[in-house]
């Protein structure tokens, strides 16, 4: 299928395309480009531009520039622009109006991806659905997911992000969302911001880009819940409120069976069973949310409460898997990918609640970005009450020395300043019948701690990654 014609991306950017070409899709990174993919030739750790020829030469259709790099020849397939990054951005503009798909962003301080990949594979099955991938969801996330977006689109979902003030407004108008969800408000980017308040100003401002008529759905359960209400109301949107105490779409309750969660919820003018295939109350209170979006923009919320039964958490965000040792099994819980303070206190419920005889174990990374409160915060989740259903907790980089240090001694397993010197110590720690969790901030690489328990057995999923 043809995504962009040289005649539309030229005209969408007011660039010159060199050549009739004509791709499929679009990629930033030529380890994954597919053939007949534009080549996005953006500047980050590195400039694009270096790439062009591995590009090409893999069977990109075309690149995307602002200048002909060395090596590539004058007639190249080109689309050479002033700016890679604002040509990109108007190909996503451009994306977004020539389609008549019902668009959702969400934004949040956590469960934003969870969210994203709940209502995409909720969506999906009552229409053709296009959403973000993996976290896409920044100043190039964004343009990148619109600009890929096939123009017979039904629903799309849009994630946004940010860790500056100032960045989600912006996201936000280039997505033009009819609905759009903030997930919930922490402490996180702390750095960045006076307070958690300065936060949740930052969030509300996806309300910012609602298409008009368009509907803001909105956790009533958090303490600055009052900020997004107001920020709804200078705007002059409706809004609609999820969560235990909102009384639009309410959590009834919320109860683990077996490897999985039931929650009873008010959603859709009454009462729903939501089956969801992962531990932890967060999953549920983010499915409501996602739930009141799916109504929002008219579809059957009756057939995405179906749709939510076969959802399961992604690589590094929850997902669970066996690994069969000589020992017996161990449950792995990879929830590596990031970290703040409360998504660390429901990971680490999540734990003591998993259903099992063994021992549970927390191998648990720095988490990043909270500015002069870091180690508070770190110490500070020694005192959660699920620490008590914990055997032991070997902490990952200088931060979490601060929470090694507040442990009590027997449940402290060991300190390591990076990811890469606990690895040796995994088969020493860990036996047949424990419950591992691994969770840090994406910087700390508890992925590699997660690959090394992998490494030990063989490593079979439980559930299928959505």
């Amino acid at each position: 299928m043809t995504l962009w014609t040289a005649t539309e991306a030229a005209a969408a950017t007011g660039g010159q395309a060199q050549g009739a070409w004509a791709v499929s899709g679009l990629s930033i990174d030529t380890r994954t480009i597919e053939a007949g993919d534009m080549f996005v030739a953006l500047k980050a750790a590195r400039d694009g531009h270096d790439f062009v020829a591995q590009a090409l030469a893999k069977g990109a259709g075309a690149a995307l520039v602002s200048r002909i790099p060395e090596g590539v020849p004058a007639d190249a397939p080109l689309l050479i622009v002033d700016d890679v990054q604002a040509g990109l951005e108007a190909l996503g503009r451009a994306s977004r109006a020539r389609t008549r798909a019902k668009v959702v962003a969400v934004t949040g301080s956590v469960g934003k991806t969870s969210t994203k990949e709940m209502l995409a594979r909720m969506l999906s099955d009552q229409g053709r659905t296009h959403a973000a991938v993996a976290s896409y969801n920044n100043h190039w996330g964004v343009p990148l997911t619109l600009a890929r977006m096939p123009r017979d689109t039904e629903f799309a979902v849009i994630e946004i992000g940010m860790n500056h003030p100032g960045e989600i407004a912006p996201l936000a108008r280039q997505a033009r969302p009819h609905v759009a969800m903030v997930t919930t408000v922490a402490a996180v980017h702390l750095e960045a911001f006076e307070n958690v308040e300065g936060i949740a100003r930052e969030k509300a401002a996806i309300m910012q880009g609602l298409e008009p008529g368009g509907v803001a759905v909105l956790n009533a359960d958090i303490a600055e819940a009052h900020v997004l209400r107001g920020a709804a109301e200078d705007l002059d949107i409706t809004a609609r409120w999820f969560g235990e105490s909102a009384g639009d779409y309410q959590l009834l309750s919320s109860d683990n069976k077996g490897d999985g969660l039931v929650a009873r919820a008010t959603a859709g003018g009454g009462e729903v069973e939501m089956h969801i295939q992962s531990l932890g109350a967060h999953f549920a209170m983010n499915a409501l949310g996602a739930l009141a979006c799916v109504e929002a923009l008219g579809a059957d919320v009756a057939k995405a409460v179906e749709s939510l039964a076969l959802w399961s958490p992604v690589k590094g965000r929850g997902v669970r898997e066996t690994i069969r040792l000589d020992s017996g099994e161990v449950t792995l819980l990879d929830d590596s990918y990031n970290a703040n303070p409360t998504s660390m206190a429901a990971a680490l419920a999540v734990l003591a609640a998993t259903p099992g005889a063994g021992r549970r174990i927390a191998y648990l990374g720095d988490m990043g970005e909270l500015g002069v409160q870091e180690k508070d915060l770190h110490a500070g989740l020694a005192a959660l009450q699920a620490v008590a259903g914990i055997e032991k907790i070997h902490c990952v980089g200088p931060l979490m020395k601060s929470l090694y240090a507040a442990l009590p001694e027997a449940k402290r397993g060991g300190w390591h300043e990076t990811s890469a010197e606990a690895l040796p110590g995994l088969k020493a720690a860990i036996k047949g019948g424990d419950i591992v969790l691994a969770k840090g901030s994406n910087s700390m690489g508890l992925a590699k701690i997660v690959d090394g328990i992998r490494e030990m057995g063989q490593s079979t999923p439980t559930q299928e990654n959505a």
